[in-house]
């Protein structure tokens, strides 16, 4: 739902690159790893097989013309069909997505998709990184004429209201559109038309990506909210360069609140056709006869790390990412290498009766609702079994747990959410493992916790 820029129209064409040489996209780059002092909360870095959808564990993909009841057009006048075909969304077996825009004249297809997770929020006193490592479509020019790629993020009251824009919030990480080597990072906020955040365009800023132009390579856009200073501020880069930041002291307490005082966000990542954006920065309807079709976005990973450490020695924030190595205690596992996106070691030999241990897991105020595993499972026919969670021993009453039999392998990896009774605070969490049968039935790689 990235708004019209009018307002930075001029700082568009004073940054217009028609021309350039075409390079291959940089090869797959993992997810970096934390900096020291911050943790990962949940990222994706889209290794699978070409030709395969991104993970339905992590995204949802949208389709047609608007959600179910919200505005037409998805409330931007943007013309494409959103669908969930592999010709439109799917890795390239290279560690990449790509969304690729498929038409001509005013018929197009193309994908947006949005994490399932919507509750992307600093805790207090922390700040949140939201990150992608993007090329955008390689096309500049009329014939990149309505293209409009975008990675950002809305506040999840948005989520079945679809009526309430702005007033949730959105933070657009990058936005780009008619080919221009530029990238623009936009809050919305508030009231439409006008209000704190002057809608229906945003506070935005935008610049040139540093070096090699933001169609020809990749480049790394970040947003960061940040609750650690008082007041707090929103910023946003590319390729670690600051080009934009805004303060709660620029608006009212009031509207400052309906941005943050909810759960969090859910991230996007689209690739439209047309709308008020491109159509505004062209002075005319986009896409023409001269925009060309199948030219993909390319995104290497998204990722949401958080800064600080635990509340406590030994300690974990819930909402990261936790490996199952990580533990403080176990029964009956062992460590061993996987294969499994980012590398490094999963638990394994899992039967009926094992247990892993993580002390000083801290839920914070707002109670978690949601389990969300990474496992797979090698076991035969027949073999089955509980993940389960509990709370402060490895026998108290499971707070929620879910069933899985084989994936395919032992290195097949899938993840898997559960409803859980909602908890706050910092608890000692168990993961316990119970089955019918003696033989192993499951690996973990690592587990996370979230408001829904």
């Amino acid at each position: 739902m990235p708004r019209s820029r009018l307002a930075v129209l001029c700082a568009a064409l004073a940054t217009l690159t028609v021309l350039f040489t075409p390079v291959a996209p940089v090869a797959h780059a993992a997810v970096p790893p934390p900096p020291a002092g911050w943790s990962l909360v949940w990222a994706d870095d889209f290794t699978g097989p070409a030709g395969a959808l991104p993970d339905a564990g992590n995204w949802i993909i949208d389709t047609g013309h608007s959600y179910p009841g919200g505005p037409a057009n998805w409330g931007t006048g943007e013309i494409q069909n959103y669908t969930a075909d592999p010709a439109n969304v799917s890795l390239d077996g290279s560690g990449n997505l790509r969304i690729t825009p498929i038409g001509g004249g005013r018929s197009w297809t193309s994908a947006r998709i949005e994490t399932r997770r919507a509750d992307f929020k600093p805790a207090d006193g922390r700040i949140l990184r939201i990150e992608g490592r993007i090329q955008m479509p390689n096309v500049t020019g009329d014939a990149a004429l309505g293209y409009w790629p975008a990675f950002w993020a809305l506040g999840s009251p948005f989520r079945g209201n679809y009526w309430n824009w702005p007033g949730i919030g959105e933070f657009d990480v990058m936005e780009n559109v008619n080919g221009l080597n530029s990238v623009w990072g936009v809050l919305h906020c508030g009231v439409a038309p006008g209000g704190p955040c002057n809608e229906f365009s945003g506070l935005g800023a935008s610049r040139t990506c540093p070096g090699a132009s933001c169609q020809s390579a990749f480049h790394t856009y970040r947003f960061e909210w940040d609750r650690s200073v008082t007041p707090n501020q929103l910023r946003w880069s590319v390729d670690g360069q600051q080009f934009h930041s805004v303060s709660q002291a620029q608006m009212d307490a009031t509207t400052w609140a309906n941005m943050t005082g909810h759960a969090g966000y859910f991230l996007l990542l689209n690739v439209a056709m047309g709308g008020a954006f491109p159509d505004g920065v062209a002075g005319f309807a986009t896409p023409t006869a001269a925009t060309v079709s199948g030219r993909p976005m390319v995104v290497d990973y998204v990722g949401v790390w958080q800064s600080g450490g635990p509340t406590q020695p030994g300690g974990v924030d819930a909402r990261s990412t936790i490996q199952a190595e990580s533990r403080q205690a176990q029964s009956g596992t062992f460590n061993e290498p996987t294969t499994d996106t980012g590398g490094g070691q999963n638990v394994g030999g899992i039967g009926n009766g094992d247990w892993l241990r993580f002390d000083g897991v801290n839920f914070g105020s707002v109670p978690a609702a949601q389990f969300r595993a990474r496992v797979a499972s090698g076991a035969a026919a027949g073999v089955s079994g509980l993940v389960q969670v509990r709370l402060g021993s490895p026998t108290a009453p499971p707070i929620g747990d879910f069933a899985l039999a084989s994936t395919g392998g032992w290195q097949s990896w899938r993840t898997v959410p559960a409803n859980i009774t909602p908890v706050a605070g910092t608890h000692t969490v168990y993961l316990t493992f119970s089955s019918g049968q003696p033989a192993d039935f499951v690996n973990v790689n690592w587990f996370t916790f979230s408001t829904n």
